[in-house]
C-alpha cells in the first residue's frame, strides 16, 4: 500500500475539510498580526495533523474494524490532538487571522446574553471536566459502542464529540493565568487532571482483564489483523487507555504544577484578603 492510499480518505467529510481550511487559514493570517514563537506554531500543526490523520485517511477504516486501533484514535481525538493544539493558545492568533467584519461580530456575539451562556457552558468548571470523561466512558458501554459502530451518523458524533469535549477540557487546564480571570484555580487545574484521569485508568484496566470479547462488533466488521485475537485486541486497547491515556493526563497534571509554582514565585495567586474584598465589592450597593 502506497502513502497515497494511506492518505486517501476512507470516507469524505467536506464539512471536515472545510473546518481544518478555515482554522489553517485563519491560524497563519493570525501569526502575521502577533509574534507566535516557533514551538507554539509547531504545536497547533502537530496537533492539527494527528486530528486530520487520525480522522481523515486509512486509518479511519483500521479503527473501524480493530478496538485498539479504534482506543489509539481516541487518544489522538480526545487528548494528544487537542493537547497540541490547545498548548499553542491559538485563540487570539486566530481571532486577528478572520477578516474585521468577522471580528467584530464575533465580538458583539461574546458580549451579547447568548454569547455569555455559550462561553459559561464551554468554560463551566465541572460541566467540561464531566464531559470529558462521560463521553470516553460512554461509548465504550459495549450496546452503545456496537450501534456506534454501525451507524456512521453515530460513529461521526462519537468522533466529533470527544475531539470537542478535549477542546474544552485542555483549554481550562493549560490555561496559565490565575482566578480570576481563569476559570479553574491553579490548585484546582492540578486536581481535575487527577479526577479524570482515575475513572478512565479503572475502566482500561477492566477492560484490559476482561476474559471474554465485550466488542463483538470488531469480528462483525471484519478484523483488519486477521491473526489478532479478539482477547488480544481488546487488552491492548484496554492497555491504551490505561497507560497512554494516564501518561498524558499525568502530563497535564505536571504543567498545571507548573504553573502554580510559576504564579507562586510571582505573588500572583490570590488570597484570603483579595478573596473577601472582592466578595464585599460584589455585594456592595454601586455609589
Amino acid at each position: 500500500m502506497t502513502v497515497i492510499d494511506w492518505l486517501t480518505p476512507w470516507e469524505l467529510s467536506p464539512a471536515l475539510l472545510l473546518m481544518f481550511f478555515v482554522g489553517s487559514w485563519a491560524f497563519v493570517r493570525g501569526t502575521r498580526v502577533h509574534k507566535v514563537t516557533a514551538t507554539r506554531q509547531a504545536f497547533f500543526w502537530i496537533g492539527m495533523v494527528l486530528l486530520y490523520l487520525s480522522m481523515h485517511t486509512r486509518i479511519d477504516y483500521y479503527a473501524e474494524r480493530m478496538f485498539f486501533i479504534h482506543r489509539l484514535q481516541h487518544l489522538v481525538l480526545h487528548h494528544l490532538g487537542p493537547l497540541f493544539i490547545m498548548g499553542a493558545y491559538p485563540g487570539q492568533v486566530m481571532r486577528a487571522g478572520l477578516p474585521k467584519s468577522w471580528r467584530l461580530r464575533l465580538r458583539d456575539f461574546r458580549v451579547s446574553r447568548p454569547g455569555r451562556i455559550v462561553i459559561a457552558i464551554l468554560t463551566n468548571k465541572i460541566f467540561v471536566p464531566v464531559l470529558f470523561v462521560v463521553l470516553v466512558l460512554g461509548f465504550l458501554i459495549p450496546t452503545v459502542q456496537f450501534y456506534s459502530m454501525l451507524d456512521w451518523r453515530l460513529y461521526r458524533f462519537m468522533n466529533w464529540s470527544v475531539v470537542i469535549s478535549g477542546f474544552m477540557y485542555w483549554n481550562l487546564i493549560l490555561d496559565r493565568r490565575p482566578s480570576p480571570p481563569a476559570v479553574l484555580s491553579p490548585g484546582a487545574r492540578i486536581i481535575s487532571p487527577v479526577l479524570t484521569m482515575v475513572p478512565q485508568m479503572v475502566v482500561g484496566a477492566i477492560i484490559t482483564f476482561t476474559e471474554y470479547d465485550l466488542y463483538p462488533i470488531f469480528d462483525l466488521c471484519g478484523r483488519a489483523i486477521p491473526g489478532m485475537t479478539a482477547l488480544t485486541d481488546q487488552a491492548i486497547g484496554g492497555l491504551t487507555m490505561w497507560v497512554l491515556a494516564g501518561f498524558v493526563e499525568v502530563f497535564g497534571l505536571l504543567f498545571a504544577l507548573a504553573t502554580l509554582m510559576r504564579l507562586s514565585g510571582k505573588n500572583r495567586l490570590p488570597n484570603k484578603q483579595d478573596a473577601l474584598r472582592a466578595r464585599q465589592s460584589a455585594v456592595s450597593p454601586a455609589s
